[in-house]
């Protein structure tokens, strides 16, 4: 794996923008590092994509500057004179083409206003084409394209001129399950081979699978900004899922696993909740373990069930889920940001404190 953490190849600074007297983007600070996978996560509305367009120069910031790493590994102005733009990569929002024409014809246009070499570019061309499975459609009419084609279409594009640094906004939208995988594959491919990828998204779960580290963003800031296992200590409830084969008959059981994983179980959560530690789901046969989130007391609690209550009940799987994990993350700290509407939560190491 190729990669630098020690150098900050994207940097927002004091980032804001203003559209009349609304604020979409207020202050944003962070800085990306060499080989890392960022995702920019937040609701409709959170100042997602006015970053991207910003950084992109499609829009001024009112305020604030954007810089990137120069070819002499110097930070330098986003908006100098300086010819770097083809350190990026760029895809914003859902990609747009002139339904006439064709993937070779849109990628040869872009490869030759970009400068790329002319004696290479149909060999780039299908080279990206047959990575994308779009290869076979090279000459058809992008009008004939579903939305998952043109999709798929736009990344490719973004990968035309091998960038340094890759920005996607909702990559994932419009992809079939397959594609999807198949995307976060290719993101793990990208990142392996040292390029640095900043990608917006509202699906949780594959933001999860692919990025290092996660920033939340709300009403135009960015409220927690640290890898997900660090967020997840921020996290105030954290559940092992378990599937069993069948309901558990006796009712007393579930006092009985209580009482004997007490010191690994977080009382204080299920009490504010109104619930019990372990909770029992008779219609799917779902137990839900409310525990402190170590992995000690999870391998405890594990062994404790497999072995004293083997009887009792017939454990099919078992799993911390991330997806529901980072969901939970995300809407707590949501919450605690409304509560606390001067606050910003923000990274401190692999702590998370809130900044007032």
């Amino acid at each position: 794996m190729i990669r630098n953490l020690s150098e900050t190849l994207l940097r927002l600074k004091d980032l804001k923008k203003d559209f009349g007297n609304f604020t979409a983007v207020d202050k944003i600070n962070l800085d990306i590092y060499g080989g890392e996978v960022i995702g920019f996560v937040g609701p409709n509305g959170a100042g997602k994509t006015t970053v991207i367009k910003m950084i992109a120069r499609l829009i001024k910031p009112t305020s604030g500057k954007i810089f990137v790493q120069n070819t002499k590994g110097e930070l330098v102005d986003l908006n100098s004179k300086l010819n770097i733009f083809n350190y990026f990569g760029f895809l914003i929002d859902q990609p747009f083409f002139y339904k006439d024409t064709t993937p070779k014809e849109i990628l040869k246009y872009l490869a030759k206003v970009q400068h790329y070499p002319k004696k290479d570019i149909n060999e780039r061309i299908d080279e990206l084409l047959k990575k994308f499975n779009l290869f076979r459609w090279k000459d058809k009419k992008i009008k004939t394209f579903s939305k998952g084609m043109k999709q798929k279409l736009g990344i490719a594009q973004t990968l035309l001129m091998d960038p340094k640094i890759i920005i996607l906004d909702e990559p994932q939208s419009g992809l079939d399950p397959k594609a999807r995988i198949e995307i976060r594959k290719l993101l793990k491919e990208l990142q392996l081979n040292g390029k640095t990828i900043f990608v917006a998204s509202h699906l949780l779960h594959e933001i999860s699978e692919i990025c290092d580290k996660i920033a939340l963003v709300n009403k135009g800031k960015i409220i927690a900004f640290n890898t997900i296992e660090n967020l997840k200590r921020n996290l105030k409830t954290n559940i092992i899922e378990c599937q069993l084969l069948e309901p558990i008959k006796d009712k007393n059981v579930i006092d009985m696993m209580i009482d004997l994983l007490c010191p690994y179980l977080d009382m204080n959560v299920t009490t504010e909740l109104g619930i019990k530690p372990i909770v029992f789901n008779s219609n799917n046969y779902d137990l839900g373990i409310y525990f402190d989130g170590t992995k000690e007391s999870m391998s405890e609690i594990l062994d404790i069930i497999t072995t004293k209550f083997r009887s009792e009940m017939k454990l099919v799987s078992f799993a911390q889920q991330r997806t529901s994990q980072l969901e939970r993350i995300y809407t707590e700290l949501l919450n605690e940001y409304d509560d606390n509407s001067s606050s910003i939560i923000t990274s401190e190491g692999d702590n998370i404190a809130i900044a007032r």
